[in-house]
């Protein structure tokens, strides 16, 4: 493993607390050892937080919470602006922090960083984009529209980008004038410490941001709470939409995202490069951990040229050094058994990554090496189940509309892409497919700033996406005034 990849740990167990009122405090459910994908060996603790622990964290903030969304938008922006600081100084110690308790490569935990920022640099932008707007309507009448902030609002994060996904909620959230409580994985939480470090460097008052650790019990307290106005959620489709269900239900606007299937179409035009590389990396990125991860090659037609050299990459990556880490032996069992069904199933494993295994320091690790699959058959689980790992189902159709009749039939919504120098073919593909980002020549199609993320289908529980516009009209709402200050002379209905 070069120097750059080498996850640096800290020198002493981190104890991930919650924070409430600008205070650090243990949570009152139990406490669990929390382990390095990388090693198995402990690297911290997490204390479980109780419904008292979250009603605190709330209560704490409604007082901060309103007078923060009674500042005016630049005042609220610089804040934003010296917390972009505070992280861009900080950059180097987050990606480690991130590798270190999801399992990534440091680089990898660097760009998820870089793409929150992108959405925070967006948040900074509102500033001078978010000015509503004033118009004459009537004779002596004009009507203005003025955004508001919904009060104390709150967001659940899932372990594979402990850093990015709150980035996406967070700075929008609070450039509008919320209060935020954040619940971080309790798979994941050390990074947490250090995303609400820079905020105090950068003078948010306290209370206006906290955090509750811990697992089912937060969540449910945060869809529950009666001063929670809105909620955010990132992680798997099932727990997505119990969520949901569970925080509108108590009146709450809520937006959950859920888990994906993504297809890439392999047609036989594709350049052989661009789609050799660009696929490899969409399924054994993050080690397959993403819901952006292509976890479906539809090859249509004789692509095998393209297959085999994909094939000879894969086999020739090193876990450790070219890929990191699962986040738990359970989950390397879970993929394990998956490969297996799908070998007893008939598919042809053509890159088995079970046995893959570092030595030395990293043998106490969760690894999986890319596993490609071979003649998989569309409709079964390796074909349609979310797997979540570097594992890729190639499924053979005999042509285009074959394999967008696969991919229109997924439950999920999330990505598609396609690799081809036809131009026709790639606007059938973005016409047709049934998902909410789509790739050419892209094996990751997540859309920069100001273009927003989000899916369809199952893939999202809400109306909207999560960053963009979309994100700014999620966190806040907007009240609409209508003025007459005197007696027109041209008399009309609206007068």
């Amino acid at each position: 493993m070069s120097d750059s990849e080498r996850v640096r740990f800290e020198p002493e167990l981190l104890e991930a607390l919650n924070l409430a009122g600008g205070r650090w405090e243990k949570g009152g459910g139990a406490a669990r050892d929390l382990l390095s994908p990388w090693t198995g060996q402990r690297i911290g603790r997490v204390f479980e937080s109780t419904a008292a622990d979250v009603d605190r964290a709330v209560q704490a903030a409604v007082a901060p919470g309103r007078a923060w969304g009674l500042l005016p938008l630049k005042e609220r922006t610089q804040v934003m602006f010296r917390f972009r600081e505070a992280l861009m100084a900080d950059l180097d110690r987050l990606a480690h922090s991130v590798a270190a308790e999801s399992g990534k490569l440091p680089s990898e935990g660097r760009a998820g960083v870089m793409k929150g920022i992108e959405v925070l640099e967006f948040a900074l932008s509102l500033q001078n984009l978010d000015d509503g707007a004033k118009v004459l309507v009537s004779s002596g009448v004009t009507c203005e529209v003025r955004r508001e902030p919904l009060g104390v609002v709150a967001g659940v994060t899932p372990f594979n980008f402990p850093a990015m996904v709150p980035l996406w909620m967070i700075p929008i959230a609070l450039t509008v004038g919320n209060a935020f409580v954040w619940k971080p994985s309790d798979k994941t939480p050390l990074t947490s410490l250090l995303i609400a470090e820079g905020l105090r460097k950068a003078g948010l008052p306290d209370g206006v941001f906290s955090v509750v650790q811990g697992g089912k019990e937060a969540v449910d307290a945060l869809c529950d709470h009666p001063g929670i106005a809105a909620l955010a959620f990132v992680g798997s489709t099932p727990v997505a939409k119990a969520v949901y269900t569970r925080a509108t239900a108590s009146g709450k606007r809520a937006l959950c995202l859920g888990g994906a299937k993504n297809h890439i179409i392999l047609m036989p035009d594709a350049d052989p490069e661009i789609a050799a590389s660009g696929i490899l990396a969409s399924f054994t990125g993050c080690a397959g951990q993403r819901c952006m991860a292509s976890s479906v090659l539809l090859a249509v037609g004789n692509v095998d040229p393209i297959l085999e050299d994909m094939a000879a990459r894969a086999k020739a990556m090193v876990v450790g050094a070219d890929m990191g880490a699962l986040i738990s032996k359970d989950s390397k069992a879970r993929l394990d058994a998956a490969i297996a069904q799908a070998a007893g199933d008939g598919a042809d494993v053509k890159v088995d990554g079970r046995t893959a295994q570092p030595g030395g320091e990293l043998a106490g690790g969760n690894w999986l090496g890319p596993t490609i699959l071979d003649r998989v058959q569309p409709g079964s689980p390796a074909a349609c189940d979310e797997l979540f790992g570097p594992v890729l189902s190639v499924v053979r159709v005999p042509s285009l509309d074959a394999a967008l009749a696969i991919e229109a039939g997924s439950p999920y919504g999330n990505a598609a892409s396609v690799f081809t120098r036809s131009g026709a073919v790639a606007e059938e593909v973005a016409n047709r497919a049934h998902a909410g980002m789509i790739g050419v020549n892209i094996g990751v199609p997540v859309p920069r700033e100001p273009f927003s993320f989000g899916g369809f289908q199952q893939s999202r529980f809400g109306s909207g996406d999560i960053t963009g516009q979309d994100g700014v009209a999620f966190w806040s709402q907007q009240k609409k005034v209508t003025l007459k200050w005197a007696m027109p002379k041209d008399m009309n209905w609206m007068s």
